[in-house]
């Protein structure tokens, strides 16, 4: 049995489930607004949710894709047995989380979220080329016109920040100094890319996506920031072996075996900016015609 943790709303798992479906694997899937109830049940451990449940031993693989397990816990009147209870739960939970993680899988709950400043410094200690960068709460010494701030988060968006609607954090330039300090921001040199790439990492196998998206002012500093008047040109691209071989040493110095990486291109130069355990992957898949989900559906 297959075990799938993924938002609701996820398209990327609707198509990996439409490949299981073909192949005849057996899924369950979880969403984010599940919480379950660890059972017991003839000395087997069994969790419930108000829409599905599943015994621990009978799952061969796990793809964590988004969201994760929650877990209904018992609230005790008297707080002492609330406080050790408590604990026993964690314990519990923990060793639920644990034994799911020790299966074949596809990330784990616990490897999701990356530091960014950390993945950095292990980028380029695998040898990867990375823009200059510092962290500063004013922009004394910031370069204008020559510098661009970002998220020092792994999430850029804001949900519903306006009411129902969500927000996204763009890379941005910085084309005027600020008057007064600010929260502690990551600030990084502007490389005049040639063009973007977006790789797919899964078990050591990397397949690339060529985005040109510099020769369009609305994409030109934040590919995210989509022209859907007029797309930016995505082709199929390899990346050089030995830049291959230093993501496999990146990612398996961070513990992973899936996630998605960007790059941008200038000469002979790649430098690498981030990587997104669970980062967009479905238009590398369609535009290139790489068939990822079924990678994937496979694998597990």
């Amino acid at each position: 049995m297959i075990l799938i943790i993924s938002k609701n709303s996820d398209r990327t798992t609707i198509q990996v489930l439409r490949w299981l479906s073909t192949a005849g694997k057996k899924c369950i899937r979880i969403h984010e607004d599940e919480f379950f109830e660890i059972k017991v049940i003839k000395k087997r451990i069994w969790l419930k949710s108000h829409r599905t449940g599943f015994y621990p031993d009978e799952i061969t693989s796990v793809w964590y894709r988004r969201g994760g397990i929650n877990f209904k816990r018992l609230q005790y009147h008297h707080a002492s047995i609330n406080i050790h209870m408590n604990e026993a739960q964690h314990w519990l939970e923990d060793y639920v989380i644990k034994t799911l993680e020790s299966k074949k899988h596809i990330n784990t709950q616990n490897n999701a979220h990356v530091n960014k400043l950390v993945v950095l410094e292990m980028a380029k200690n695998a040898g990867l080329k990375v823009p200059n960068y510092f962290l500063a709460e004013n922009t004394d010494e910031v370069m204008l016109e020559q510098t661009i701030v970002k998220s020092i988060t792994g999430n850029v968006i804001l949900e519903s920040i306006n009411n129902d609607e969500d927000g996204i954090m763009y890379t941005t330039v910085v084309n005027e100094a600020e008057k007064k300090d600010f929260f502690i921001s990551f600030f990084q040199d502007k490389i005049e890319k040639e063009f973007e790439i977006r790789s797919f990492y899964l078990n050591g196998k990397i397949k690339s996506m060529a985005i040109f998206s510099q020769k369009d002012e609305q994409t030109k500093v934040d590919v995210r920031k989509y022209n859907i008047d007029k797309p930016n040109r995505n082709v199929p691209y390899n990346l050089p072996i030995d830049i291959e071989e230093k993501i496999n040493v990146l990612m398996r110095s961070l513990n992973l075996n899936s996630g998605s990486l960007d790059f941008i291109k200038k000469g002979d130069d790649y430098y690498f900016l981030e990587v997104n355990p669970i980062g967009q992957f479905g238009n590398i898949s369609a535009d290139c015609n790489y068939f990822l989900e079924k990678e994937i559906a496979d694998y597990l």
